[in-house]
């Protein structure tokens, strides 16, 4: 069972989504100066992209919005991929393999299965913290040795429901 955190499916809750901004943009910051490594301006611009909403973004949503905020730069598609790749890498972004898409992660740094709740309505995504140990329990039983484990859960928000209703 999933532990029950403030953070935890943030998305479908109400908050000041400023301040969630600011506090997960910090802790990025603060996890590349520990590491040791340089979150350049072009890398900060695409996590507050993605910081900015609760939705997934494709590369090239992406990549418009960079030439939006920047319209001189001229970006191309490769420099929002690498971008992309070292913010995974360092467990600041999420993929959202069935949308082909991209999100902040609500716990930066922190090297986890990543289970997810899709609105099919509002497209919001949540994330959950943990991980289903019934299915990793039953995986080491086959002798199977799990590499990713990834979870997207596809359904209606309380909020669309609310609307629907």
């Amino acid at each position: 069972m999933a532990r029950k955190t403030k953070s935890a499916g943030i998305a479908f809750r109400k908050h000041d989504h400023g301040r969630c901004q600011r506090q997960q943009l910090s802790e990025a910051r603060q996890l590349c100066e520990t590491r040791k490594l340089r979150l350049t301006s072009r890398r900060r611009q695409v996590l507050e992209i993605l910081l900015a909403s609760h939705q997934p973004m494709g590369a090239y949503d992406i990549l418009a919005e960079l030439n939006r905020i920047n319209p001189s730069a001229r970006i191309a598609p490769p420099i929002v991929y690498r971008a992309l790749e070292f913010l995974m890498s360092e467990g600041l972004i999420h993929r959202i393999e069935s949308r082909n898409a991209f999100i902040s992660c609500v716990h930066p740094g922190h090297q986890c299965a990543a289970q997810f709740l899709i609105c099919r309505d509002c497209e919001q995504v949540a994330e959950l913290e943990g991980s289903d140990p019934a299915l990793l329990v039953e995986a080491d039983n086959l002798g199977f040795a799990v590499d990713h484990s990834v979870v997207e859960i596809t359904g209606i928000c309380a909020q669309c429901q609310k609307h629907a209703g």
